[in-house]
């Protein structure tokens, strides 16, 4: 590709509304236009990054027996209404009629599709097991589109699909998924975690996460360096701060005016690890009260695994309606509604409200002045215990670039996915989800691979490998012997661009680092007359002098630095 013929449309300035680097630069580099608010265009050079990360993906679902399919966007309502999603789904569906009146959804994912196939096609155990996958459009009308390409509103999935007999064939597909998913992300250059994570709207009893750690990520996890156990916040597991044996006795102190755990802490001389938090949250049937230790903080999903279902905070009006006192001086004691406890209060003496406005009461004891239910409720924290090993953990900002699901029979019940096994009995197909977002692995890679100057592709997803520089189109030699390193290289399976533009040396310098082509041969006339051009590696931004005649075998050697160790 001749870069005078390109379509690479660079910018000097930083878009104003671009906060992640990965915008940023993706922007500035012209990989990708923004059309309106969650919608990009990929320009060449994007696209070209996203067909190479979904060629690593093919090869390595083929590699572990995968078969690719392209199935459609557009979705009948009933077969999402038969799981159940078309009613707890909210805005985020985008929903319509047909001209007949039908009701129809744009896929968010396709478990509903992807079962009803296998229950139309699939009947012995002969055709089992199976995991189909393809790599297409997904729509979700995302309240607050951000950080370019990381959440849109339009993107593009690899989502596949096993359908076993059985949960010990379930995990060997969830096992395959792994080793495919760390060949994938390790061949596209990041450096990513595996942890647990939470179902979510997916469903299922077991589910993990590929989180790329950067600072521009929206989510966080928590990471055990002793034991190397890693979970997603909204799941894991810790121990806070341990508490002091404490011998107040039970009694009311007057707090005027003092409501909040840090006002009241501040007014008693007492550490906010020694309060109560109690919470009203609401069920869609029932108040809960919400117990949880004055310096932690509730994670909801938590909560919500914890009861069953969905939740919602009462306002502070519903608060004084349900429990007849306003919120900040609310206890744990003499409540006539259901309790649930984070299970850090499990042990020690604590202050709570008083259930009357202006006191709250010291020596509150757990098990003498009230009986929750007992939950993991808090959030984990930087500097808490591991559970497995006592290690401290540490809390990480992370990119979520994969997901995998044990599905069970949540869809295949519900639309009839069964097979008949060896002794003819009618049995429910066990099915597991696996997903990939390609724009957000190129999001990670940039956010990952950049410098001041700009991008620094892993060579495996990086448009071209190599970019030659010619410094000056006027100089004959110059320019001959751009273009038979150019030819030469193309011809010996090098994916090579030339910048042949009449431009001055420094503007090409600053778009070659800019895009982050791997590998650069600058050709100046100066270094000709020595009898050498230079090249010069992106990443590490290491020169070397070669004679244009050993140009095709350095660089082979550099390529093969950069590619990134797979074990097979």
């Amino acid at each position: 590709m001749r870069l005078s013929r390109a379509f690479v449309p660079t910018l000097r300035q930083v878009p104003a509304d671009a906060e992640a680097v990965s915008h940023k630069l993706l922007v500035r580099a012209g990989f990708i236009r923004q059309l309106a608010s969650g919608l990009y265009l990929f320009l060449p050079l994007g696209w070209r990054v996203m067909e190479k990360i979904h060629a690593i993906i093919r090869q390595e679902m083929q590699r572990i027996g995968a078969q690719e399919m392209f199935l459609t966007v557009l979705h009948p309502a009933d077969l999402w209404q038969k799981t159940g999603r078309w009613y707890e789904i909210g805005d985020e569906m985008f929903r319509l009629k047909d001209r007949t009146g039908r009701q129809m959804c744009l896929g968010m994912t396709h478990e509903e599709v992807m079962a009803w196939l296998a229950s139309r096609e699939i009947k012995s155990y002969r055709d089992l097991p199976q995991i189909w996958y393809q790599i297409q459009t997904k729509l979700r009308d995302e309240a607050r589109p951000k950080s370019g390409i990381m959440r849109t509103r339009e993107f593009i999935m690899k989502d596949s699909y096993s359908f076993d007999m059985d949960e010990e064939g379930l995990e060997r597909s969830y096992q395959l998924h792994i080793e495919a998913y760390n060949r994938i992300f390790t061949r596209c250059g990041l450096r990513y975690y595996q942890v647990e994570s939470d179902p979510g709207m997916m469903g299922g009893a077991t589910a993990h996460e590929f989180m790329a750690p950067s600072p521009a990520g929206e989510d966080d996890v928590a990471i055990c360096d002793g034991c190397g156990y890693k979970a997603n916040v909204e799941l894991a597991k810790s121990i806070p701060e341990g508490l002091q044996p404490q011998q107040w006795e039970f009694e009311e102190v007057h707090t005027p005016d003092r409501r909040t755990v840090q006002e009241v802490s501040e007014f008693l001389g007492i550490e906010p690890k020694y309060f109560i938090k109690s919470l009203l949250y609401f069920t869609d049937s029932r108040p809960i009260l919400v117990l949880i230790r004055g310096d932690q903080d509730l994670q909801e999903r938590k909560l919500q695994r914890a009861v069953g279902g969905p939740v919602r905070a009462a306002s502070r009006q519903e608060v004084e309606q349900t429990l007849g006192v306003e919120a900040g001086f609310i206890g744990p004691h003499e409540q006539q509604i259901e309790l649930i406890a984070d299970e850090s209060l499990k042990e020690g003496v604590f202050v709570s409200g008083a259930n009357r406005p202006h006191y709250h009461v010291k020596g509150l004891r757990p098990g003498v002045h009230f009986n929750p239910r007992w939950a993991d409720l808090h959030v984990a924290k930087e500097g808490d215990r591991c559970i497995h090993c006592g290690s401290p953990l540490r809390i990480e900002r992370v990119i979520e670039i994969g997901n995998i699901f044990k599905l069970g029979t949540k869809y295949s019940e519900p639309l009839k996915a069964t097979f008949l096994d060896e002794q003819g009995r009618e049995r429910l197909i066990i099915m597991g989800s696996y997903g990939i977002g390609p724009a957000r692995v190129m999001a990670a890679a940039v956010e990952q691979c950049h410098d001041e100057n700009g991008i620094i592709w892993p060579i495996s997803i990086a448009p071209y490998e190599v970019m030659v520089l010619p410094l000056n189109m006027n100089h004959p030699e110059t320019v001959e012997t751009s273009e038979s390193l150019y030819n030469r290289l193309l011809s010996e399976g090098f994916e090579t661009i030339i910048d042949d533009r009449p431009e001055r040396a420094g503007v090409k310098f600053k778009d070659a680092d800019l895009i982050g082509i791997p590998l650069q041969v600058v050709v100046g006339e100066k270094a000709l007359q020595e009898g050498h051009v230079e090249i010069k590696v992106r990443k590490t931004g290491e020169r070397f002098r070669v004679s244009p005649e050993k140009v095709p075998e350095r660089l082979r050697e550099l390529r093969d630095n950069l590619m990134p160790p797979i074990k097979n």
